[in-house]
């Protein structure tokens, strides 16, 4: 390996060079003197792609497979020279060296998502003829996890987002939280947290590939990590081989704009699940139409504000009945069995629910704010940009409008070190995306498939859920069958494909995600 890294070091130069802030792609004064700038940049930054790694056993309770080694980069690739940090990186190695093609790197989303864990789930979830072809590669991004973490000091409840704005009290209370979040973030690691974002993580991998002695890296990233996989296509584009990007983000809206998206894409998810439950009364009693429906919903949503519904161990009131329902009505009928529960314990009875997802820890809420801040997008830094927002929105959108445009700390946070990484290539790759998705909606991995215009896009018709691949019954055959292929021959389908949910193979998509799939 370190012969190959050697062996690379002066390709890597255009690579690192388009990733630089002096010579960003479609820049046509940096293109002018790419060659000079690309030696230079080559030169200051050879200690980390020249750097040795120390590959140890992650964990006794690991198996010997499972590999865990160090990967030094600079906090900012602007001054290479200065502070370091760690990035924690892990591998589990094909077991058929003759036919090792690459390596195959993993995001589960976030951002803060770690990605340690990934390679070793990777391994008994793929099929054998991709599984023999890769080295499998996962890392925690800068400021997560066992890599350099971040950290605020917040408690439990110090970062919970969003929050609902329907009286002037509540939103006065949350511009204050976002101060406050912001300022003491600021105090604790205001000369760190500028540098934590996706461009920079896009600068990490190409690092690590480099590292590894590897020309290209081959990439699956889902939600979050399909803005990570974009970015570095944009920054890297000759480093990209094979790159399955799942649920995706929309690259117009990074980052204010794909919280505020959840309103308006809640609306029709609603008014379908409304219309599916009446359809089906006899089994739910929730209204034989889907205005009986929407009116049993509110109904119920109004009788938690005068009496908070307890499920679970936990108390909703109708915000909070809101707040957990959105995402599950993009699955009619996780959706419709969960009101039924929430009806029931409204009347007093004893219910339980399935667990949701671990409340996230101050390092994972840290490291998030931290991209979705330091990326340089459309957060306004006035409240009042935010008030008038929420007044239109709220009208507009009566279920989540009062969340989905409220005040955030990035209204009050520092500024990113660069600016945004506008996505806009044509690099090849496969994009995956379930029609009724509660977290990137459908219109949004549209948007992204137009800026990749060298992507094919697999949608899956009535697909439910966060994530197509790698979750459980419900995957999706024929979407899997396209991107194992993809991965094991590297030949993308001639055109866009649409594929057909399997009846009955649909998740909650508030339900806790199974071992290797979309994680925050």
């Amino acid at each position: 390996m370190p012969v190959l890294a050697l062996g690379v070091v002066a390709g890597l130069a255009p690579g690192l060079a388009a990733g630089s802030a002096s010579a960003a792609p479609g820049d046509k004064a940096a293109a002018a003197s790419a060659p000079t700038a690309a030696r230079a940049d080559a030169g200051r930054i050879a200690p980390y792609t020249h750097q040795k790694l120390t590959w140890k056993r992650c964990s006794a309770e690991r198996p010997a497979k499972f590999r865990c080694a160090t990967l030094k980069v600079p906090l900012d690739y602007r001054k290479p020279e200065g502070k370091r940090i760690d990035v924690a990186i892990s591998r589990v190695k094909t077991s058929v060296p003759g036919k090792r093609r690459g390596v195959l790197t993993f995001n589960p989303g976030g951002p803060g998502g770690p990605g340690l864990d990934l390679p070793l789930e990777a391994a008994g979830a793929l099929p054998k003829a991709v599984r023999q072809q890769y080295d499998l590669i996962g890392f925690d991004p800068r400021g997560v996890g066992r890599s350099t973490p971040v950290t605020c000091g917040l408690d439990s409840d110090g970062m919970t987002f969003p929050r609902p704005n329907r009286t002037a009290a509540e939103f006065t209370a949350n511009k204050n939280w976002a101060k406050k979040v912001a300022d003491r973030c600021h105090r604790r690691m205001g000369g760190v947290l500028p540098h934590i974002s996706t461009r920079n993580t896009a600068r990490d991998m190409d690092v690590l590939r480099a590292v590894l002695g590897e020309k290209k890296l081959n990439y699956y990233g889902v939600s979050y990590g399909t803005a990570l996989g974009a970015v570095y296509a944009q920054l890297f584009p000759r480093r990209v081989d094979r790159w399955v990007i799942d649920s995706a983000v929309d690259p117009q809206l990074m980052w204010r704009g794909m919280y505020r998206i959840w309103a308006p894409e809640v609306e029709p998810a609603f008014k379908r699940w409304a219309k599916w439950t009446a359809e089906r009364s006899s089994t739910y009693h929730l209204g034989d139409s889907a205005d009986r429906v929407t009116r049993t919903f509110w109904a119920l949503v109004k009788r938690a504000d005068r009496k908070p519904v307890e499920m679970d161990g936990e108390k909703y009131d109708g915000a909070g009945l809101r707040d957990l329902l959105r995402p599950e009505f993009f699955g009619v009928r996780g959706a419709a069995e969960l009101v039924v529960k929430l009806k029931k314990a409204a009347a007093g009875k004893r219910v339980s629910a399935a667990p949701e997802a671990g409340t996230p820890d101050d390092n994972g809420d840290v490291s998030h704010w931290a991209v979705v801040c330091a990326d340089n997008s459309t957060w306004p830094r006035d409240a009042e940009t935010y008030r008038r927002d929420l007044k239109h929105d709220s009208a507009r959108y009566p279920l989540f409008g009062d969340f989905a445009a409220g005040i955030s700390p990035c209204a009050y946070w520092d500024k990113g070190a660069e600016p945004v990484t506008k996505v806009n290539n044509e690099v090849p790759m496969l994009l995956l995306q379930n029609e009724w998705d509660p977290q990137t909606p459908l219109v949004g991995a549209q948007s992204m498939h137009r800026a990749l215009k060298g992507s094919r896009m697999v949608t899956v018709d009535e697909g439910e859920g966060h994530g197509v691949l790698f979750n459980g019954p419900a995957t999706n055959a024929c979407a899997e069958n396209i991107s194992m292929a993809y991965l094991a021959t590297g030949k993308l389908p001639a055109k866009d494909v649409t594929c057909h949910a399997t009846p009955g193979a649909r998740k909650r998509p508030g339900a806790a995600p199974p071992a290797f799939g979309p994680g925050r």
